[in-house]
């Protein structure tokens, strides 16, 4: 499935070319019907001569409606530049190629429209022109087609062109990639609800899959999937899809928002950008310049931070950090446009080649270093540069950072491993550290983990030190010492566990070697207490121990507590214990008074245990008795 646009000046032909090859009139508003004008973006789909499925985005003309346009032409395989014979180029011509240029769509066709109206010599004049107009931009070379949406003349040239174009043209994305779809579309249909559409980026889609509804975080379901007003249930990248969704408004996905799985992306508002300054451009781009900034279907004022520059002359390229007046979510590799608000004006263009960057300081040569290495997109360089030295990062997050797929990062993840430049944090015990994150997983460098594993010791010294008679620091607190999200604690202690560095249970973690001892003062505490319980086994006195010591007995089992204020010896529980069960299981029940009368205990510890054993539900009470569960 391949996703073709159109671009060219208001009136020349595009939506009429559209529907003489379609047969889709691809005006779908009234207004766009009566004013004989494309306002917004339309669509259409055709079978090329070779099999091939083509969408057909079809974009307005009229430098009014450019912000329309822009929304249209993010995610194309070609470009479909329509020029009228009769008129040749005009301004928003220029500017529709200057966008596609900006954009680096490298495959296309030209439609030489209303080639009937014009005599042979005017047509060739006007062939040189475009041909010479496209040298110098990513449609240099383009098949040029003349042509007659009346008459139909030329319409059969062009689709062979089409079909040639797309021969060069690589599908777009990966099959195995983690979906995303901008959305240029959100209305809703009585009966079904909220439909989107878009063109569906780096991964497939499917039916019942749930997303995150992006910048905003909304969780939605897909209900269904529409591929040119076809069910289906599978939509794979590159294709033009309409999604229903359950679990949000229309209102709520609004033009520009961008569907995902849960947790894969995340909004920014910080861009680090390769850009290029239209050689026509009115004036040099300078430092803190306003501009609204055009990403896939997404519009949102910025401002300019030159890196490496004073100032960016019309013509030249440079370094650049977008600061967004609200986020959006972008992926290394996007291509972006900027205009100026006023008069508005296409004037730059460029690559993100960090979607989510610290705040850089102009002028430092370790920026434009690291900028260099992450455009020249040597996939392992990417991965540890998205990593930084920081703390864990879901491998999603990474991968989306880094701009790789998932199926690359299959290959890199065990090599990076293996090198021992990363460690692979499992979130599923048992799975080979070493293996691709196939599973749920968190990444790190092994920088990153050095230094997480120095900052890992001082909590918890310092909290054997406060208390020394504790088996481990509970998971939370730790959690908040070090500063990790609640899904890379986990992982993290556990490779700290599989290095020996700590011990670990389902709440605590503990340095390893640690052993909760009480000093000799406490010793002689304790023991003092169990002297005193073993002389009234059946009636002990309460044990005069601090929390602490008192809770590391209960922990070894040298006491058992059975009320607030009433302990046994564990020797003297199980005697109790065992004549209970014997008791009850002859005689049928036992009361409070035959425990107290047996033992010479008081009623104060004949019920205390009794209840207890209750709650264990080894007993159920009866009356005045109790019996066996």
């Amino acid at each position: 499935m391949y996703v073709i646009g159109t671009a060219g000046h208001v009136d020349h032909g595009k939506s009429t070319l559209v529907k003489a090859l379609t047969g889709i009139d691809p005006d779908r508003l009234a207004e766009e019907q009566r004013r004989e004008m494309t306002i917004d973006l339309g669509f259409a789909w055709l079978t090329l001569p070779s099999g091939r499925s083509v969408s057909l985005i079809d974009v307005p003309g009229h430098e009014r409606f450019i912000k329309n346009m822009l929304a249209g032409v993010g995610g194309l395989d070609a470009a479909l530049f329509v020029v009228a014979a009769d008129e040749s180029l005009m301004p928003q011509s220029l500017e529709h190629l200057a966008i596609l240029d900006l954009l680096a769509v490298r495959h296309g066709v030209v439609a030489l429209t209303k080639a009937d109206l014009v005599d042979a010599e005017w047509l060739a004049l006007v062939q040189e022109e475009v041909a010479a107009r496209l040298r110098g931009t990513s449609l240099a070379g383009a098949p040029i087609v003349p042509l007659s949406a009346r008459t139909g003349q030329g319409l059969t040239a062009l689709l062979a062109a089409l079909d040639a174009t797309l021969d060069a043209t690589p599908p777009r994305g990966q099959a195995s990639g983690v979906p995303r779809l901008p959305v240029d579309r959100s209305f809703t249909i009585g009966g079904f609800g909220t439909v989107v559409t878009g063109t569906l980026l780096d991964g497939p889609l499917r039916s019942g899959q749930e997303l995150e509804v992006l910048p905003g975080g909304l969780r939605a379901r897909v209900r269904g999937l529409q591929i040119h007003k076809q069910r289906s249930e599978l939509a794979l990248p590159g294709t033009r899809v309409a999604v229903n969704l359950v679990g949000v408004h229309h209102t709520e996905v609004a033009r520009g928002a961008v569907l995902a799985p849960p947790a894969t992306l995340r909004p920014t508002t910080l861009l680090d950008v390769q850009l290029r300054v239209l050689a026509d451009a009115p004036a040099p781009l300078t430092q803190n310049t306003a501009l609204d900034l055009f990403l896939g279907a997404a519009e949102v004022r910025c401002r300019l931070t030159l890196l490496d520059a004073t100032a960016l002359e019309p013509g030249t390229s440079g370094w650049v950090q977008l600061r967004l007046e609200r986020p959006l979510v972008a992926v290394r590799g996007d291509r972006c446009i900027l205009r100026v608000p006023s008069p508005s004006r296409t004037v730059a263009g460029g690559m993100i080649v960090d979607p989510h960057p610290p705040r850089h300081r102009r002028f430092r040569p370790e920026v434009i270093a690291a900028l260099e290495t992450r455009a020249q997109g040597d996939p392992a360089e990417l991965l540890l540069q998205a990593l930084g030295d920081g703390p864990p990062r879901p491998w999603e997050e990474v991968l989306a950072a880094a701009g790789i797929s998932a199926a690359l990062a299959q290959e890199l993840v065990p090599q990076l491993a293996a090198a021992g430049r990363i460690i692979v944090l499992p979130e599923e015990p048992g799975r080979p550290l070493a293996g691709a994150p196939v599973g749920p997983a968190l990444l790190i460098t092994a920088t990153g983990w050095a230094q997480l594993a120095q900052r890992l010791t001082p909590p918890l010294r310092a909290y054997h030190g406060r208390f020394p008679l504790r088996r481990g620091m509970p998971r939370e607190e730790l959690r908040q010492k070090l500063r990790l999200t609640a899904r890379a604690l986990g992982p993290v202690v556990e490779e700290a566990a599989r290095r020996e560095l700590v011990g670990r249970d389902e709440t605590t973690v503990w340095l390893a070697g640690h052993e909760p001892r009480p000093t000799p003062q406490e010793q002689r505490a304790l023991e003092a207490a169990l002297a005193a319980m073993r002389r009234t086994p059946y009636g002990p006195p309460a044990p005069e121990l601090d929390e602490e010591l008192l809770a590391w007995a209960l922990e070894r089992n040298l006491l058992i507590r059975v009320a607030p204020e009433v302990y046994f010896l564990p020797e003297t529980y199980a005697e109790l214990l065992a004549w209970v069960r014997a008791t009850a299981g002859s005689a049928g029940s036992v009361s409070v008074g035959a425990v107290r009368d047996r033992f010479g205990s008081s009623r104060k510890y004949a019920v205390a245990f009794l209840e207890h054993l209750d709650e264990r539900r080894i007993t159920r009470r009866v009356g005045e008795g109790r019996v066996l569960v």
